[in-house]
């Protein structure tokens, strides 16, 4: 079966990473018609958007896509591409396994989590009230009027909303995913005992929707403990489901146990479209050097053919990837014991060993 995939190679390192991807998925044997579709900082010039209408059609067209990572400007410029994503095609649930690697330096040997955040809502919605501006005094007198409590004249506000819909949503992702999976446990992670009205409402959805899935053990943690925890005793914890803020912050720091977001992959899915992408940044200081490590992108294509049930191709994917990293040989320079070793390889160099791998 041949299939249509959005290939949107992003900027900065994205193009290298992404070409090295294609090569390797293509060795795999799967049939990918790879549509081509820039976006970021780089086409703004051209288009007058990070975002043309083309890369969501395609999108939309073809229900799959791999992404390269793409350039957001801090405190300025265009808001994330990767967040309009996620609102303008329905991207409810954001996938991220974290994984050892043998060969990987980290402290820890055997994790093996999956987070599941939820992409739409919370404090990531950009319901956002600018300081000084009318509409937030305004604002700031409704909330002394209806609360009794005055902010600060000088605040700016964001708006944190949790709904029913939305969590019942993202929690049974949580729960269908460990099912279909052989996952056996999944922990919800909130602040319910300080923000009762969103966390709480979170917590209680939550708990409502666990009790459907009884072959699923279920528990729940408050999110500062929830970090101690990760940290001192990983193995406890199989399947995290939190809202947006927790799952970005807490991702991050389950892909620290692994090793680094080098290693990281991830997924936004929704009722029907999936977009597989490197969870790190754009590095564009490294741009067209063939320096960096390609696996997170890699293991996210790996991600995109367990979705498109070729599983076969996904674990020889993923064991040639495992293996090569395992033998140190021809691996980037961070990937290396010391960053300074002169025998790294390059991003090209270490595709073209997978692929040997894979096809011996």
């Amino acid at each position: 079966m041949a299939y249509t995939v959005t290939l949107i190679p992003g900027d900065g390192v994205g193009p290298e990473i992404a070409e090295a991807t294609r090569r390797v998925v293509d060795a795999t044997g799967v049939k990918i018609n790879w549509e081509v579709e820039n976006a970021g900082a780089d086409v703004v010039a051209e288009y007058g958007t990070p975002l043309p209408d083309r890369v969501l059609d395609s999108i939309r067209k073809n229900k799959v896509a791999l992404k390269g990572p793409l350039t957001t400007p801090v405190g300025r410029g265009f808001r994330s591409v990767n967040v309009a994503l996620r609102q303008e095609l329905d991207l409810y649930a954001c996938l991220r396994p974290c994984k050892t690697y043998k060969g990987v330096r980290t402290r820890f040997s055997d994790i093996d989590l999956i987070v599941v955040r939820e992409n739409s809502e919370d404090l990531y919605a950009g319901i956002e009230f600018q300081e000084g501006k009318p509409e937030t005094r305004e604002l700031i007198e409704d909330i002394a009027r209806l609360n009794g409590k005055r902010l600060p004249a000088d605040s700016g506000i964001s708006i944190k909303g949790i709904s029913i819909g939305a969590t019942r949503q993202i929690v049974r992702f949580a729960f269908d995913y460990a099912r279909a999976n052989g996952r056996k446990k999944v922990t919800a992670v909130h602040k319910a005992n300080i923000m009762k009205f969103t966390d709480g409402l979170f917590l209680a959805v939550a708990t409502e929707v666990a009790a459907e899935y009884p072959d699923i053990a279920f528990d729940d943690r408050i999110v500062d403990n929830m970090c101690m925890q990760l940290v001192q005793k990983p193995e406890l914890y199989d399947v995290l489901v939190l809202p947006n803020l927790y799952g970005d912050i807490l991702s991050d720091l389950c892909a620290g146990l692994i090793g680094g977001l080098g290693v990281a992959p991830g997924a936004n899915i929704g009722k029907d479209i999936a977009v597989f992408e490197a969870t790190h940044g754009s590095a564009p200081k490294y741009a067209g050097l063939n320096k960096v490590n390609p696996v997170a992108l890699m293991l996210s294509a790996v991600m995109m053919l367990q979705h498109l049930n070729e599983r076969d191709a996904a674990r020889r994917m993923e064991t040639a990837i495992a293996e090569v990293i395992a033998e140190g040989k021809d691996v980037t320079y961070d990937l290396k014991p010391y960053p300074d070793d002169p025998t790294a390889v390059g991003t090209s160099q270490m595709a073209d060993a997978i692929i040997a791998r894979m096809c011996a």
